[in-house]
Parts: structure tokens; C-alpha cells; sequence
């Protein structure tokens, strides 16, 4: 069977060709370069130049990546648009043994790209899915930011509109952690305003053009980079936005702790009081809410 599915494949890396094995049966993500062509791993050029189909997001970009290693390869297109009549052409071809490469048009694929309906119909079939790690976007924005990197949150592109957007800042507000978001460059300076309103002077990080020739990242708080970019002619590449955590909370003695408490009560049931009082204090609701039935308990 296996000498059945041999087809003659290979790549060019360096002014030398090699030659790629075929890839066992499955689905493989893999990550291909946000920029530099010179990112992309060997692995991943040999399940490239091996796989039986290709599923791009965008068939021209791909093709210039094969073109570049002398790659030649069958495509199809999968993308947002097609999803649905091209993803179970997908798995049609997993469950007839063929090994299916998916690559976004750059970085990881499934990150603010198409493909989780995929994956997750391919693991209920119980086909293989193997994942090839490389290039990523937020991760590179992340380890170049000089912002804490122990725990963070991939926020993808902020809604279009005003008032989903302004939402869905007032909820990223209260996560623990750094903040990583995309942003096209004409709405960089826009939105760079309202984070600054929604989540204060937070220090934060542009990094624009990563790994291309032009890359440039930008640090200082949301208002300051608000301002500088408000006064740019003209703003052009693809955009990564680092943003700090909120800071700790100022520990409170027992005291002001009981007074916070006492005066919600006083509006409301203990259970919702401690409820308030969490997110006002960030300590914790379960805490809260054993020493709000305490206090009610000292009171009666």
C-alpha cells in the first residue's frame, strides 16, 4: 500500500535540492513565515513538499512560497469563505489515507485564521492531526514587547463597531495578564485612543512589520503611543499590540476590608456583596463572602 501512494517529491533549500518523505495519513497544521521566507523550518518544508494537497488560504501567497523553495505540490483553497464546502472535501480525503497540509498565508495556522470547525471534525473521526510549531505572530510580538510573558491573553482583531468594541475593552480591562491584539493600520491610531481611555496609561508595545525588512516596534504607555500615532502621515504593514496587565491591587488590611463589606451589605444580600466587593478588591468572592456572613452574624 504504501509503495501505492509514492509520488516523487522534494525541495530546494540554499542552492541544494533534497528530496522530502511522504508524509504518513493525516491532517498537518503548519506554520509557515509572517515575513521572512528564511523562517520557515525544515520540517515543514519537507511535509510541504510531501503531503498530497495543500489547503491554503490563499492559493497566490502560497505559491510563492513553494516557488521560493522549487516546491510543486497540489493546492486547494480553504479559507474563511469556503470553509464549509471545503472542509469536508478535507476530511473526504483524510479518510481515503491522503496526508492534507494546512498553511495560512502566515504563521500559525488556526490563529485569527479558519480552521477549528476542521480540526475539531477530524478528531471526532478520529483522524490523525499533527501539529508543526514555527513562525507565530503574537508569540514574537509577546517575546519582543518587554512586557511580562508568564501570562497573557490572544485577543485577535477588536470589533468594527463602536459599541461592541468598547465591550469587549471593558471586558479585556480585568484579565490578569498581557494583552495581545491585531490591528490593521488604519484603524491603529483609533484604536489605540480608545484602549487608552478603557484600560488607562499601561505600558504597551506596536510591533509592526516583524521580521520584514521595515520592522519597527514602538514602546511607551497606550496615551503617549495614542498621540504619536495620531500624528503619522500614514501608517502601512501588518500590526501586533502588546498590552501590560492592570496592576496589582493595594493590599487592604482586615479593617477596610469589613468597611467595604458593611457598606455593601447594607444595599444588598451578603452573597452579592461579596460578589461587588471581589471585583472592586480582587481578593477572592468565597473569602468575601464567609466574612460577610460573619459581619452579619456579629450584627444580628
Amino acid at each position: 500500500m504504501a509503495a501505492q501512494r509514492r509520488h516523487e517529491t522534494g525541495f530546494s533549500l540554499l542552492g541544494q535540492s533534497f528530496s522530502a518523505p511522504q508524509p504518513e495519513p493525516g491532517l498537518y497544521l503548519v506554520a509557515t513565515p509572517i515575513g521572512n521566507l528564511g523562517d520557515i523550518t525544515l520540517r515543514a518544508l519537507q511535509v510541504i513538499a510531501g503531503a498530497d494537497v495543500l489547503a491554503c488560504e490563499d492559493t497566490r501567497v502560497t505559491g510563492k512560497l513553494l516557488q521560493r523553495f522549487a516546491i510543486r505540490r497540489p493546492t486547494m483553497a480553504y479559507h474563511e469563505h469556503n470553509a464549509r464546502a471545503a472542509g469536508p472535501e478535507i476530511l473526504d480525503l483524510l479518510r481515503a489515507g491522503k496526508s492534507v497540509a494546512i498553511v495560512s498565508d502566515a504563521g500559525t495556522p488556526l490563529v485569527s485564521d479558519p480552521g477549528f470547525d476542521l480540526v475539531r471534525a477530524a478528531v471526532e473521526a478520529g483522524l490523525p492531526v499533527i501539529p508543526l510549531p514555527g513562525p507565530s505572530a503574537t508569540l514574537a510580538a509577546l517575546a519582543v514587547s518587554g512586557l511580562p510573558t508568564d501570562a497573557f491573553f490572544f485577543a485577535g482583531f477588536l470589533p468594527s463597531k463602536a459599541g461592541a468594541r468598547q465591550a469587549r475593552l471593558d471586558a479585556l480591562a480585568r484579565i490578569p495578564g498581557t494583552l495581545v491584539l491585531f490591528e490593521a493600520p488604519h484603524r491603529i491610531a483609533e484604536s489605540l485612543a480608545e484602549m487608552a481611555s478603557a484600560l488607562g496609561p499601561r505600558p504597551a508595545a506596536i510591533c509592526r512589520e516583524l521580521t520584514k525588512l521595515h520592522e519597527t516596534i514602538y514602546r511607551g504607555t497606550l496615551d503617549a503611543l495614542a498621540a504619536q500615532f495620531a500624528a503619522m502621515d500614514s501608517i502601512k504593514g501588518e500590526i501586533v499590540v502588546c498590552v501590560g496587565g492592570p496592576e496589582a491591587p493595594a493590599q487592604l488590611d482586615a479593617d477596610s476590608v469589613d468597611t467595604i463589606l458593611a457598606g455593601l451589605m447594607a444595599e444588598m444580600k451578603p452573597a452579592k456583596a461579596a460578589q461587588e466587593a471581589a471585583r472592586l478588591t480582587g481578593l477572592p468572592r468565597r473569602d468575601l463572602y464567609q466574612r460577610a456572613l460573619a459581619l452579619k452574624g456579629d450584627a444580628a
